[in-house]
Parts: structure tokens; sequence; C-alpha cells
């Protein structure tokens, strides 16, 4: 290698190396003035992958940054460790900071114990679509409850129909419950699935809140006639107790609006018909010698 050689080589090494320093400078600088202007850094835990709703967060979907601090939103965690093993409530996009409220322990937290009113008592009911508003029915909805019942015995045994709760709160429908982790762990085999039942429709039961003596109302009619009660769904903000009599087969027949029909049936006048003559009586004839006489 000649002088001329070396000494291109030399300055190509100088000027990559003031390149570098040049470079580094004005990194720092910037990182200063946003430092200046944003406020200092923090670690975040932010998620390397799309999560889906349900899904179990393992360390693979997590990383830390570096973020300043006005960035950085509330409840955001800080440790990784605090995510691993939850379960996201909702999406979280790639590059989403992992937030506190968007994740939960796989399992109840709340419970349908803490669903229950003080004071009430909570009563599963069994329906169908037909009895159960088409299975349109969720946690937190409010019902009335109206069962057919057969009344008297032998043969003055009617059926009658009444509203027998209202205003009733849906807790649970089925294994769904509010406020809880809308997910079910089944095994099938050897292994385990996760059932995300927050759309499930197949449930068969409902789960509602009553008092202890209309609780207890409800389980004599489950034991005694469990097809008899019925689901009415309300507006929520439809609070009112309507009182209504009960409906029996005269009350179809004769009731509209609740209120009895009586219709009087008149017959139309008739012309009167004059008086009939009263013929007069035939003349008596007397015999007489010879012949007739008329008297």
């Amino acid at each position: 290698m000649n002088n001329n050689e070396s000494r291109t080589l030399w300055i190509s090494v100088f000027s990559a190396l003031f390149a570098v320093f040049l470079l580094y400078s004005y990194t720092q600088e910037r990182s200063a003035e946003l430092t200046s202007k944003f406020g200092a850094k923090q670690t975040v835990v932010v998620a390397i992958k799309d999560i889906n709703e349900m899904e179990t967060i393992d360390e693979s979907k997590l990383s830390i940054e570096e973020r300043p601090i006005e960035f950085i939103q509330p409840d955001a965690l800080k440790d990784p460790e605090l995510a691993v093993g939850m379960v996201a409530l909702a999406p979280i996009k790639l590059g989403e900071q992992i937030l506190e409220n968007k994740i939960m322990e796989p399992g109840p937290v709340t419970g349908l114990s803490l669903q229950v009113a003080p004071s009430k008592r909570a009563v599963t009911l069994p329906i169908d679509e037909m009895r159960g508003v088409a299975k349109l029915l969720k946690p937190g909805d409010r019902i009335d409850l109206v069962a057919a019942l057969d009344i008297g015995r032998g043969a003055t045994q009617r059926r009658e129909v009444k509203t027998i709760m209202q205003d009733v709160v849906i807790l649970a429908t089925g294994l769904r419950i509010a406020n809880e982790l809308p997910r079910l762990l089944e095994k099938v085999g050897k292994e385990d699935f996760i059932k995300n039942i927050r759309s499930d429709t197949n449930f068969n039961t409902i789960t509602v809140e009553a008092s202890p003596a209309d609780a207890q109302n409800l389980i004599y009619i489950l034991a005694t006639s469990p097809g008899s009660l019925f689901v009415t769904l309300r507006h929520p903000s439809d609070r009112a107790n309507v009182t209504l009599p009960q409906a029996s087969v005269e009350t179809v027949l004769n009731r509209v609006d609740g209120a009895t029909l009586t219709q009087t049936v008149r017959q139309p006048a008739s012309t009167p018909r004059p008086p009939t003559p009263t013929p007069a009586p035939a003349p008596v004839k007397k015999k007489k010698r010879g012949g007739f006489v008329d008297l």
C-alpha cells in the first residue's frame, strides 16, 4: 500500500468517525430537546403482537419500551410479569400499551353472589325460545314473570294466567354473569379449550333476583308446573308496576282492554196489526113444522 492509499484510508476512517460523532451529537441534542419538551421518559409494557379478545397473554407478546411520561396512558403496566397469564378483555393491537383495565385473571372475580342485592335471593328458571323472548336476554335486563296455572279441581278446574312478579332483574343467562370474565374452560379429552361465552345463546336457564317470599313461590311453581312460567321483556327505563287482573278464557272472549263488553240485543219494533174482527155468530134456526124459521 503506497502513501496515497494509506492517506486515503485514514481520511475515510476519520470521516466515518466524525460522521458517527456528529450523528451521536445530533441524537443527544434531539433527545435533550424532546426531554425538555415532553418531560422525562418512563418504561411501559407494550404489545409486540396483536392480542385477541379472551386470549391468554404470555411473554412472547410483550415488550418493555421507554416513552415520554406525557404519552404513557393511565393504568399502563410497567412490569410485564403483571400481565403474563392474564386474559385480554378486549383486542390489543401491536404497539398498544397494556392497560390494567384491559386484562383480567382467568376466572370469576366478582362471581354471582356479589351481584345479588342484600335481602334478595337468586333463583334459576328454565326457559326456551317461546317462554324466554326467543332468548334475546342478557344479564342486567329487567323482565316480568307470568304464570299459567290450573285453579280448582275436578270439573271446576280452570286455567288462569297471572303476572306474578314485575320489574325483575336478570343476574345471569346460562353461565354468563354480569361483571364476570366471559370465558369458560372446557376439557375435551386431554386438552383444555377456552370458550368465549360473551355471545353464547345456547343457554336454557336464566337466574333472576327475587325476595325470599317470591323465591319460595317460584320454587313451588317449578316443583309443580315448571313449564308454566313465561318471561316478558321490559324497556330499561320502564320501572312501573301495573295492577293487572288474571286472564282466563272468559276474559279472552269477553274482555277488551280490561272492560267487560255487555251487549244488549234489541228486537226491531214491529208494526202493530189491526185487531181481527170477531165474526158474528151464525143465526140459530128453530125447526117448525114444514121447515126452519130464523130466530
